[in-house]
């Protein structure tokens, strides 16, 4: 693949977030069943590391950075889709939180965005990392995500089980992250390089994103490579599983 076509695929990205897609975003999620599934894993985290200030780079409609504010993190949310950014505002609003900060950002440039500022915990999920076709913007990312950290600060990505889909075709239990109960998720096309995804509503509405299959371990060597000292691994939010049986994977890397 070459680089005008990567661009073209990392680009992407901003045109299938469509305003209407965005509007119908949480329909996918379904707030509250999800963060029952969660069971708390984030806040034990984050708690267990002695995290106070945290930064969400990928924050989406704001779930985690709405959550997590609510558990009593100092949480920032950032995303580099205006249209989410809008949602997010709104959706705290709707709540009722007036102190949660939301900014649009790109994780490959966070030293521009915060320039003065650095946190304990710096959080990318909901599969968001696997926007990164090139692999020298992954690096760029994990590295600006290093440089805003304070030390002994942790990183928390994670992603769809790509080696499960890439070896073993597409499943999905359904549980932990998409909960949503009137939206069908399927892949359109998988290959090597891009898994384009159908997300289809119950009154028929069509929406897709294209995302980059990055496996387990080679997230895991990006991050040593990085300067993280550990990487913590977690399949559906337990250390202990079987490589190819979780739907999504939690890398939890400490400076």
């Amino acid at each position: 693949m070459n680089t005008r076509q990567l661009n073209e695929l990392s680009n992407r990205f901003k045109q299938e977030y469509s305003t209407t897609f965005v509007d119908r975003w949480d329909e996918l999620i379904n707030w509250e069943r999800r963060h029952a599934n969660e069971g708390g894993f984030f806040e034990r985290v984050l708690t267990e590391v002695g995290a106070k200030t945290v930064l969400d780079i990928a924050c989406g409609t704001g779930f985690h950075t709405i959550t997590l504010s609510m558990a009593g993190f100092d949480v920032t949310g950032a995303d580099g889709s205006a249209n989410m950014v809008t949602k997010s505002k709104q959706n705290a609003e709707r709540i009722g939180l007036d102190n949660v900060n939301f900014v649009e950002a790109e994780w490959t440039n966070l030293r521009k965005a915060f320039p003065s500022e650095k946190f304990d915990a710096i959080v990318c999920l909901g599969n968001a990392f696997t926007h990164l076709f090139d692999e020298s913007d992954r690096i760029t990312a994990l590295k600006e995500i290093y440089s805003v950290l304070n030390e002994d600060g942790v990183a928390i990505i994670d992603q769809r089980n790509y080696d499960s889909i890439l070896d073993k075709g597409f499943s999905s239990k359904h549980r932990y992250y998409y909960t949503g109960e009137n939206v069908e998720v399927t892949p359109e096309y998988v290959t090597d390089e891009a898994v384009k995804f159908l997300y289809k509503y119950e009154d028929g509405s069509v929406h897709h994103l294209t995302l980059c299959p990055i496996r387990q371990d080679y997230l895991t060597g990006l991050l040593e490579s990085t300067g993280f000292t550990s990487v913590t691994r977690y399949g559906d939010f337990e250390s202990d599983y079987e490589f190819y049986e979780p739907d999504f994977i939690v890398q939890v890397a400490k400076k």
